[in-house]
């Protein structure tokens, strides 16, 4: 199993994200929170499996958000660099 690194980018990302659900269900903020682990789960364990979306970067879809967890590899690690909304800023974290 991959170690999963979350930069701070990424968690910024998170947060923002968590924080939006938040104000408006603390339920759905909780449901977002658990898909969230499910995805670094899945990640960790077998980040091969997931499509590219350029030469070096992978993503995970969020099931029931839209959102995608875009990662990479750096040395034995695995390294979420965004939890990137789907419908808005494409491609916002490409220089991270």
């Amino acid at each position: 199993m991959a170690r999963v690194v979350v930069s701070s980018a990424a968690e910024a990302d998170y947060a923002e994200a968590f924080r939006w659900y938040a104000e408006r269900s603390i339920r759905t903020a909780q449901r977002f929170e658990t898909e969230f682990a499910g995805a670094l789960e899945a990640i960790a364990s077998d980040p091969q499996r997931f499509p590219r979306c350029d030469t070096r970067h992978r993503y995970y879809l969020m099931g029931r958000f839209p959102f995608q967890v875009v990662f990479r590899f750096h040395d034995e690690d695995v390294v979420v660099i965004a939890v990137a909304h789907t419908k808005r800023k494409p491609m916002y974290w490409a220089g991270r």
